[in-house]
């Protein structure tokens, strides 16, 4: 089974449109207010409306409370959510959808892996004051020899390398700023590009 692919920090309808009609499997949208890429909860469920059921939609938080993330989990009808900050463990449990635990770190060994209790989990570029978005690619030497089955795989992945980081057979690949134009919007050359790299990755 090819690797699948997450396209994350949508903002428009149409670049929701595209990815799909590419071949994107999931689809991020970001309700986490300073990011260039976040979105209101009109716009979300606007682009929710344009995807339908076509893919899976994942609602990206950032040290959210449980009320307001819970609030567009109903009203965005999400089908993942992805903590992307200092949450503990009891902000990931209890939910009725899948969790993905976003870990920004320098080097990561299977412990790492193993301990997160999360459903899935997106290894991230690490950075001392950014949640993410940085477009600065992370070191993908190690990673050959874990078990990526469960593992998201992102940080500075562009059409260029995600070939690469898509050989290790990870569960999926990230991509939000290395596929755009100008912030928050996508680019449409390099959004089929990277999926079409994506997934002819043998």
């Amino acid at each position: 089974m090819t690797v699948r692919v997450k396209i994350c920090g949508i903002t428009r309808a149409e670049d929701a449109e595209l990815a799909i009609g590419c071949g994107a499997d999931l689809i991020g949208l970001n309700f986490y207010p300073p990011s260039p890429r976040s979105v209101t909860l009109e716009q979300a469920c606007a682009i929710r409306c344009v995807i339908g059921n076509r893919c899976e939609v994942v609602g990206v938080f950032v040290n959210a409370a449980r009320r307001y993330i819970d609030e567009r989990v109903r009203a965005v009808k999400l089908d993942c959510l992805q903590f992307h900050g200092d949450e503990d463990n009891d902000a990931l449990s209890g939910w009725p959808l899948k969790v993905i635990r976003a870990l920004r770190l320098e080097r990561v060994s299977p412990d790492t892996i193993e301990r997160c209790k999360a459903d899935y989990v997106l290894l991230d570029t690490w950075h001392p004051h950014l949640f993410g978005g940085t477009g600065q690619a992370r070191s993908l030497e190690g990673l050959g020899g874990l078990a990526l089955e469960r593992v998201i795989l992102s940080g500075g992945l562009n059409p260029e390398n995600v070939a690469q980081a898509a050989a290790l057979r990870p569960y999926a690949v990230d991509v939000a700023s290395g596929i755009e134009s100008a912030p928050a919007i996508k680019d449409a050359s390099k959004l089929r590009s990277f999926i079409l790299n994506a997934k002819s990755a043998g």
